[in-house]
């Protein structure tokens, strides 16, 4: 073999070489762009949802400005009761929503009254499901502690009706005291739904009687449906946080990578619907390893977006990026090849 030709295959091979190496070492602002047109993709979404809720509670709104004409010429109740649930069960009409007159309402007489006069939501909360997909359930929560939720589910069976609903973030956090602004509100941490649905995430709106707090609507997204709508969906290893560092959803071999407890059956949507998943313990401040509780302090708190992994020899570096809406923070992980 002559020296040119041995040249050209080194030459050729260099070439091959530096190819593959700029086809897959991309620096971590493109990294930080792929974060965030998924981050974008979620926000819009939201955005959505949020302007459509907004619609259910100005709907709310004209409810109560015209209260005293619904109450004079009711329409017919589709509703009965055995004590404080409604006895319609769930697949026998699917127009209607379970109700539940809690225990803890100061006047079951004007409880009932409220019920007569806002059986309207039922059309326009069966419209927003159908146009929402992601959303597992929407509802009203009313300091009368009247709950109405669609679509309808095994409330008896479920619920304790002793419950006060304005002891839950998903009434306080829209109360006039966390929300001055009377608008809608994303509830960012991740909750035990009493509805049954597991752990969720909620999206809240408060409607008024004047400068009363007359009701809280809002929606809810499991965290299962996150994972799969959205994490699943793109290539690569992501981990969504909130400002505490609580996990709020996640793929499985980037939660195992962090070092956090073992999942059940390995599939993160499952460990968070089990009986004895306890949030605090997916909280990357509480890893196992050094150099990951090191990292969350580098994107929680020094608000920095590029992390590079020395001493864990699975893992390479990890890109972040901030929600502009909401107080979570999108995680990628690169692991060692």
């Amino acid at each position: 073999m002559n020296l040119f030709r041995v040249t050209t295959i080194v030459f050729l091979a260099m070439l091959i070489t530096v190819g593959c190496t700029t086809q897959q070492e991309k620096s971590p602002e493109e990294k930080l762009q792929k974060i965030k047109s998924l981050i974008q993709e979620m926000e819009l979404e939201g955005q959505e949802m949020s302007n459509r809720l907004d619609s259910v509670a100005h709907f709310y709104q004209d409810l109560l400005a015209k209260k005293d004409s619904l109450l004079k010429n009711p329409a017919p109740n589709p509703y009965n009761f055995e004590g404080p649930f409604s006895t319609n069960l769930p697949g026998q009409d699917s127009s209607l929503s379970s109700i539940i007159i809690l225990n803890t309402t100061p006047d079951r007489q004007k409880a009932m009254q409220e019920v007569q006069m806002t059986n309207s939501l039922d059309s326009v909360f069966r419209d927003f499901i159908q146009k929402n997909p992601i959303a597992v359930q929407i509802y009203s929560n009313s300091s009368m502690q009247v709950s109405r939720v669609y679509p309808s589910y095994d409330a008896k069976n479920i619920v304790d009706p002793n419950i006060d609903v304005k002891e839950f973030n998903f009434y306080y956090e829209a109360d006039l005291a966390h929300n001055p602004g009377k608008g809608v509100v994303w509830i960012p941490d991740a909750y035990i739904d009493p509805a049954g649905k597991g752990w969720i995430l909620s999206l809240v709106h408060p409607v008024y009687d004047g400068q009363n707090l007359f009701a809280v609507v809002g929606v809810d997204f499991t965290v299962s449906d996150i994972i799969q709508n959205y994490l699943e969906s793109m290539e690569g290893e992501f981990i969504l946080v909130n400002e505490k560092g609580d996990i709020v959803a996640g793929k499985a071999n980037a939660i195992e990578a962090f070092s956090m407890p073992p999942l059940k059956n390995h599939v993160y949507r499952e460990t968070v619907q089990s009986d004895n998943f306890r949030i605090s313990d997916f909280n990357i401040f509480n890893s196992k390893s050094r150099e990951v509780r090191k990292m969350a302090q580098s994107f929680l708190l020094d608000k920095r977006n590029h992390f590079d992994f020395i001493e864990e020899p699975n893992l390479n570096e990890a890109v972040c990026m901030r929600f502009s809406q909401i107080g979570w923070f999108l995680i990628e992980l690169f692991p060692n090849i």
